[in-house]
C-alpha cells in the first residue's frame, strides 16, 4: 500500500484513498487479503500498560510486616542453633507466598478474560458480505459501517456521511459532537487543517452520537491519533471495590488487636517464666496466623471467581463494584423487546385499504404466502401492498444473509441447508425478509429489478420515532420512504394510498386508522406505518432540505415477538427475591400490557403508564405513582432517566437496561447499568456495570442471584477466617494468663495457619448458593460486612474454638504434666479439627445442620487434604521433631474429635432451635391472621 506516516488522508478524494490502500467500496478487503494485512500490521490495539511481573507479585507476598519480623526471628533461630525450626517456618511461609501468588495470578487472569471478553466489535465489509469482527482485527483497507452508538474502531476516512455526528472529547477534549462530512477538504499544512477540523476523517475511540457513514480504515492500533498521544494506555486499571476498601481498613484495626493481644501474650508468657526468645517467637508465629493478611486477596479470588461464573452464564461484569451492589437489586427496569421477549421478529399482519392480509412463515426464512380471506394472493398485483414491500425494503439498514450447513438429518444424503440471519436490527431484518417473501428480492446480492438507489437518509431518532431515506429511482425520480411508529408517521399525513387511488386523508380515515392500530397492539402485535412521499425538484446533498410532511400513508404492519420461554419464571423468582419487574418499552400500550400479562408482570401494582402520561405528571407524583406501576409504554430514553430517579428517591437499588445511545445516561444514573450484549451499542456498553451477552431478561436474574452469592461467600470465608483466628489468639492467651504451659509451640501455629487458612477458606469462595437466597429480601448496600449477626458467630464460635482447645490441652497435660509435648499435640490437632469442622458450619446462615456436607466437592477435599497434611507432622517420625508432635491413641482422638465438634453442634443446635421458634411463631401468626 502507498501509505506514509504522515499522510494527511483529509486531502484526498475517495477514490484515491481507495487506491492507495488497495481497496474497494462495494466489496471492501477479501479476507485473505485481510489476514495478510494483519499479520504485517498486527492487531488493531493501544499498547497496553505495563503489567506487574510474576516474580514482582511473588515477591510481594513476603513483603508483609509480621512475615518480615519472622523472617528475623528464623535467622536469630538459626544461630542458636534451632536449624529445623528455622528451615522449617522458612518453608512454611514460602509454601503460604507461593499459595498467595496463586490466588493473586489467578484472578489477574480472570479479569483480564473479562476485558478481553467485553472488546468492541465492528461492522465490516468484507468480500462484499457485512459481518460483526473484533475491533482489534481491522486493518488498514478495511470497509467500516457506523451507526449512531458506535464506538469508532480505527482512524478512517468517511466517504458516505448521512447527518453523522461524532463526539470526540476523547481526542479534543471538546465535548460537543462534531458533524462530519465525506467531502474533501483543502490541503494545506497540518497548522491550518486542526485535528478537529478534520471533518472528513473518524478517530479510534470516539464515539458516534447520531447518524450513520461507511469509511475505510487509514491507521491501526498505534498508528492512529489516540495511539499517538497513548490516551487510553492505563485504561485497564482495577479500581478496588467498596467492599474490598472496607476489609482493608477492617484489616488494618485487626493487625492492632492482634499486635496487642500478642504482646499481652508474649508478656504474661515471660511473667510466667517461659523464655523470652521462645515468647517473642511464638509471639510473632501467633500474629502472623492471627492477622488475616490475605483477606483482601481472597475477597478479590471470590469476585474474579464469581465473575468467571457469571460469563457462564451470560453476564459480563465491566465494573467490580457492581457484583456487591447486584445483591442489593430491589427493582429491575427492562426492556421489552429482545430482554424479555425473544427478539425474533416476524411480520404476520399487513394492513391497507381495509383489508387484512395474513402473512405466513417465521423466522429469517423468506420464504412464505400472503392470505387474504384465506386465499393467497400475488402482491405484484396489489398496487399499496406492492409499495409497503418496496419502503419495507428500502428504509432499511438490516441485512438478510445465510451461511450453508450440512442437513443433520441422516437422509440428507450430503445436501446443504441455508441458515438465515439478520445483521443489524431484528425490526429491519423482520422487514427485510417480509419484502424478499412479497417481491422476491435477491437477498444474498442485494439486487432487485424493483429496488431504487438510495442517495440520502434521516436515521431513526426517538424523538420522531421514525426514519426516512430519499431513493432514486430507475426513471429518474426521487422518492421519500418512511417507517415508523404508527401515530408518529400518521402525524405527518397529508394524503392516504386508498383502494389504489391517492387521496386526501379526512379526519374520520385517520380515526379508523389508529383504532387499526389498537386492534393489532391487543394481539401483541408491533405496529409500525409506511408512507411515501414523491420529491420534486430534490437536490442531491440537500438534505437539510428535505422535510418528513405531507407525506402519502400506504399501510401498517403487525409483527410479533413472542415471549422467552425462561422469562415467566424469572419474573416469579423475582417476585420471591423480593424484587420488582418493571418493563419499560416505546411500543404500544396495549401491545406492552399484553406482554405483561403473558409473562406474569401485572401482579400487585398492575398499573400502566404512557410517557405523555410521564410528561404532564411532576417528579414527586411520579415517585407516589412509580410503586404501582408495572408497564412504562411509548416512552422516550429521556423518560428512563426520570424513572430510575423516580425509584431510587423512594430508596429502590435500581437495574436498568438498555440498547440505544440515549439510553446512556439511564444506564450510568441506576445503581446497575445493563447494557444488551448483542443489540446494544459501544456507548451504552461503556456506561454500563453488566453486559448481557444473550440479552435475556432470565440472565438479569441469574447475576442477581450469582451477585447475591458472591457476597454470601465473602461473608462466610469472612466468618471462618476470623473465628478461627480469634480462637488462635485465645487458646494462648487464656493459657499465659492462667500461667499454663505454651499450649502451642511457634512452629504448630504456622502449621494450624497454613492447613486451615488456605484451601478450605478458597473453597468457601465458589460455594453454591442456599436453597433460599432467591426467597430473601434484598439488603441494604450501606449494610455493614458484620450485620446480620455475623459479628457475634465470629466471636461466639472463636470463643468456644479457644475454649475447647485449651480444654483438651488441659485435660491432658494434668494426666501427665511430665510429657508436655504430648498434650502440645492434642492441643495442636484439636484446634485444627476444630477449625476443620467449624468451616461447614460457614456455609449456612442457619445451622449446620441446613445444608448438605458433601454438596461443595472443593470444601470436602480442602478439609480432607488439611487432614492429611496434620496427620502426616503428627504420625510420621521424620516430622515429629521438626513441629514438637508425638504419636496420637484412641483415647487422644475421642477427646480431639468431642472437644473439636462441640462449638459447631452447640451453634448448630442453637441454629434449629431458632429456626423452630421462628417458624412456631410464623404459624401462630398465620392461623391468628385466618381467624
Amino acid at each position: 500500500m502507498e501509505t506514509r506516516p504522515n499522510q494527511k488522508w483529509y486531502t484526498l478524494a475517495a477514490v484515491e484513498v481507495t487506491r492507495m490502500l488497495k481497496s474497494d467500496l462495494k466489496q471492501g478487503l477479501s479476507r485473505d487479503e485481510a489476514e495478510r494485512r494483519l499479520s504485517k500490521s498486527g492487531a488493531n490495539q493501544l499498547t497496553a500498560s505495563k503489567r506487574k511481573p510474576l516474580y514482582s507479585v511473588l515477591l510481594d507476598q513476603f513483603k508483609d510486616f509480621m512475615v518480615l519480623i519472622l523472617f528475623v526471628a528464623t535467622l536469630i533461630s538459626y544461630f542458636l542453633g534451632e536449624y529445623l525450626d528455622a528451615i522449617t517456618i522458612i518453608a512454611i511461609i514460602f509454601i503460604n507466598g507461593v499459595l498467595g501468588f496463586i490466588q493473586e495470578a489467578r484472578a489477574e487472569r480472570s479479569l483480564q478474560a473479562l476485558k478481553d471478553l467485553a472488546s468492541p466489535m465492528a461492522r465490516v465489509l468484507r468480500d462484499g458480505q457485512l459481518s460483526m469482527l473484533p475491533a482489534s482485527r481491522l486493518v488498514p483497507g478495511d470497509l467500516v459501517l457506523l451507526e449512531a452508538g458506535d464506538r469508532v474502531p480505527a482512524d478512517l476516512r468517511l466517504f458516505t456521511a448521512n447527518r453523522l455526528e461524532i463526539e470526540e472529547s476523547a481526542l479534543t477534549g471538546e465535548s460537543v459532537p462534531v458533524s462530519k462530512t465525506a467531502q474533501t477538504l483543502a490541503a494545506g499544512s497540518p497548522d491550518e487543517v486542526p485535528l478537529g477540523d478534520q471533518k472528513n476523517l473518524a478517530f479510534m475511540g470516539t464515539m458516534v452520537t447520531g447518524g450513520t457513514g461507511q469509511g475505510l480504515v487509514i491507521s491501526t492500533g498505534m498508528q492512529t491519533e489516540i495511539g499517538k498521544i497513548a490516551h487510553l494506555m492505563n485504561e485497564a486499571e482495577i479500581a478496588e471495590t467498596p467492599l474490598q476498601i472496607r476489609l482493608e481498613q477492617m484489616g488494618k484495626i485487626l493487625v492492632v488487636v492482634a499486635v496487642l493481644l500478642t504482646m499481652v501474650v508474649i508478656g504474661a508468657g515471660v511473667w510466667h517464666g517461659h523464655e523470652l526468645f521462645t515468647m517473642f517467637l511464638a509471639g510473632v508465629s501467633l500474629a502472623v496466623a492471627a492477622i488475616p493478611e490475605g483477606l483482601p486477596a481472597i475477597v478479590t479470588v471470590a469476585l474474579a471467581l464469581g465473575v468467571q461464573r457469571m460469563i457462564k452464564r451470560n453476564a459480563i461484569v465491566r465494573k467490580l463494584p457492581s457484583v456487591e451492589t447486584l445483591g442489593c437489586a430491589s427493582v429491575i427496569c427492562s426492556d421489552k423487546t429482545g430482554t424479555l421477549t425473544q427478539n425474533k421478529m416476524t411480520v404476520t399482519h399487513i394492513w391497507h385499504g381495509d383489508d387484512t392480509f395474513q402473512v405466513t412463515g417465521s423466522g429469517y426464512e423468506p420464504q412464505g404466502a400472503f392470505l387474504l380471506q384465506g386465499k393467497q394472493c400475488a402482491p405484484e398485483r396489489d398496487q399499496a401492498l406492492a409499495r409497503l414491500l418496496e419502503i419495507a425494503n428500502s428504509c432499511n439498514n438490516a441485512q438478510l444473509t445465510y451461511e450453508e450447513e450440512k442437513a443433520r438429518r441422516l437422509l440428507s444424503m450430503g445436501k446443504t441447508v441455508k441458515r438465515w440471519q439478520v445483521i443489524g436490527d431484528p425490526t429491519e431484518g423482520a422487514l427485510k425478509v417480509l419484502a424478499a417473501k412479497g417481491l422476491g428480492f435477491d437477498v444474498e446480492h442485494g439486487k432487485g429489478s424493483k429496488m431504487a438507489a438510495r442517495v440520502e437518509e434521516l436515521p431513526f431518532d426517538s424523538d420522531r420515532k421514525m426514519m426516512s431515506v430519499v431513493d432514486k429511482k430507475a426513471d429518474g425520480s426521487f422518492v421519500m420512504q418512511t417507517k415508523g411508529a404508527a401515530e408518529a408517521v400518521l402525524s405527518r399525513c397529508s394524503h392516504i394510498l386508498w383502494k389504489g387511488q391517492v387521496q386526501p386523508l379526512s379526519a374520520t380515515m385517520r380515526h379508523r386508522i389508529l383504532d387499526q392500530t389498537e386492534k393489532m397492539a391487543a394481539q401483541a402485535l408491533r405496529v409500525l406505518a409506511f408512507a411515501y412521499k414523491p420529491l420534486q425538484g430534490y437536490r442531491t446533498g440537500h438534505t437539510g432540505e428535505i422535510k418528513e410532511s405531507d407525506l402519502t400513508f400506504v399501510g401498517l404492519v403487525g409483527m410479533i415477538d413472542p415471549p422467552r420461554e425462561e422469562v415467566s419464571a424469572a419474573i416469579n423468582l423475582c417476585h420471591q427475591a423480593g424484587i420488582k419487574t418493571v418493563m419499560i418499552t416505546g411500543d404500544h400500550r396495549i401491545t406492552a400490557e399484553a406482554i405483561a400479562r403473558q409473562i406474569g408482570l401485572m401482579r400487585g401494582y398492575g398499573e400502566v403508564m404512557e410517557g405523555r402520561e410521564l410528561d404532564r405528571i411532576s417528579d414527586e407524583e411520579l415517585a407516589e405513582r412509580a410503586e404501582r406501576v408495572a408497564v412504562y409504554a411509548r416512552v422516550s430514553p429521556e423518560h428512563k432517566l426520570r424513572i430510575v430517579r423516580a425509584l431510587q428517591s423512594n430508596g429502590h437499588v435500581v437495574a436498568m437496561t438498555g440498547d440505544g445511545v440515549n439510553d446512556a445516561p439511564a444506564i450510568k444514573t441506576a445503581d446497575i447499568g445493563i447494557a444488551m450484549g448483542i443489540t446494544g451499542t459501544d456507548v451504552t456498553k461503556e456506561a454500563a456495570d453488566l453486559v448481557l451477552r444473550d440479552d435475556n431478561f432470565a440472565t438479569i436474574v441469574s447475576a442477581v442471584e450469582e451477585g447475591r452469592n458472591i457476597y454470601d461467600n465473602i461473608r462466610k470465608f469472612i466468618r471462618y477466617l476470623l473465628a478461627s483466628n480469634v480462637g488462635e489468639i485465645l487458646v494462648m492467651f487464656f493459657a499465659m494468663i492462667l500461667g499454663m504451659p505454651l499450649p502451642l509451640v511457634p512452629i504448630q501455629i504456622l502449621w494450624v495457619n497454613l492447613v486451615t487458612d488456605g484451601l478450605p477458606a478458597m473453597a468457601l469462595g465458589v460455594d453454591p448458593p442456599e436453597a433460599d437466597t432467591m426467597y430473601q429480601r434484598p439488603r441494604n448496600k450501606h449494610e455493614n460486612i458484620f450485620a446480620r449477626g455475623l459479628g457475634w458467630k465470629i466471636i461466639s464460635r472463636g470463643f468456644l474454638i479457644g475454649l475447647m482447645t485449651l480444654l483438651a490441652f488441659w485435660l491432658t497435660w494434668r494426666e501427665n504434666p511430665d510429657d508436655l509435648v504430648h498434650a502440645q499435640t492434642v492441643a495442636f490437632v484439636t484446634l485444627v479439627m476444630a477449625q476443620l469442622i467449624h468451616v461447614f458450619d460457614c456455609r449456612s446462615q442457619h445451622s449446620v445442620f441446613h445444608r448438605n456436607i458433601f454438596e461443595n466437592k472443593y470444601l470436602v477435599w480442602a478439609v480432607i487434604s488439611s487432614i492429611v497434611l496434620v496427620l502426616g507432622v503428627v504420625y510420621l517420625e521424620a516430622l515429629q521433631p521438626i513441629f514438637k508432635t508425638t504419636n496420637l491413641y484412641f483415647r487422644d482422638w475421642a477427646l480431639i474429635l468431642v472437644a473439636a465438634g462441640i462449638p459447631t453442634f452447640v451453634a448448630g443446635m442453637g441454629g434449629v432451635l431458632r429456626r423452630g421458634a421462628l417458624g412456631g411463631a410464623r404459624r401462630s401468626s398465620a392461623r391468628t391472621a385466618r381467624s
